[in-house]
């Protein structure tokens, strides 16, 4: 990527998240509310996601009685996991439900993204959002603390211990952490320490660490909304596309 789309990106994603309410929420009850699973149906290789299904408090409802038998992927994450400007429908983990179904593996998809949350923000949450049970989760944080200029090391700790809560919590999930990227204009060694600390967050935790899911997407604006930073239905597609790759792909064992 970029110099300039990368500084685009991040500056857009200031202006536009902020500290607002979320618009998208999943559960139609914007931020303090209930999310809503969107039940795209269907995803990836079964066995790769761990097939495990289990009873609990669940927040989306199947609308078939086959749901229970699916593998649940939950994604926590910030407007860009959210689906700002677009509908929930068409937000990536939307997407990645649908690729998913058109292979032939069944999946639930929660969307529990909310626009403008820092990593502390998503830590403060985290315990609420683990009490749905999920087979594999998909953690993407980050985005807003480079915007801010956070310190790298604290963001770190938040990343260390939300995968902790969530190693704590749903000890039998596959759990995969995406790497963000800081905007270039913040500095060399600044960049360099955000970027580090997504693979040595992910090797202290043992989890997977996801590619940036934004690749291919970022500063192009024929895949962005008009805010030059947030997919468009054609972004999130190929970011869908990006994010199904990784689930997919086996852990070495």
């Amino acid at each position: 990527m970029t110099r300039a789309p990368l500084v685009l990106l991040c500056a857009g994603l200031l202006a536009s998240c902020g500290d607002a309410p979320a618009r998208e929420d999943v559960g139609g009850a914007r931020r303090e509310g209930r999310y809503r699973g969107a039940d795209t149906s269907r995803p990836p290789d079964i066995d790769s996601l761990a097939p495990v299904s289990r009873e609990g408090n669940v927040i989306a409802q199947s609308n078939t009685d086959s749901n229970a038998a699916r593998p649940t992927i939950l994604f926590i994450g910030t407007s860009l996991t959210a689906g700002f400007g677009i509908d929930i429908s068409q937000a990536y983990p939307a997407v990645v439900g649908r690729m998913l179904d058109s292979a032939g593996h069944p999946a639930r998809i929660i969307n529990a993204g909310v626009s403008g949350e820092t990593s502390a923000g998503a830590l403060r949450r985290i315990d609420w959002v683990l009490r749905t049970p999920a087979d594999v989760i998909v953690l993407e944080t980050g985005a807003n603390d480079g915007l801010r200029g956070l310190d790298p090391q604290s963001l770190r700790r938040n990343i260390e211990t939300i995968l902790a809560r969530i190693r704590s919590e749903q000890p039998r999930a596959r759990v995969f952490l995406v790497q963000m990227e800081a905007p270039p204009n913040m500095g060399a060694r600044y960049t360099k320490a955000f970027h580090d600390l997504f693979p040595e967050a992910a090797r202290a935790s043992g989890v997977e660490l996801m590619p940036f899911f934004l690749d291919g997407v970022a500063g192009d604006p024929a895949l962005n909304q008009e805010d030059g930073i947030h997919p468009n239905v054609r972004g999130a597609q190929i970011v869908g596309a990006n994010v199904t790759r990784a689930l997919l792909k086996r852990r070495d064992r």
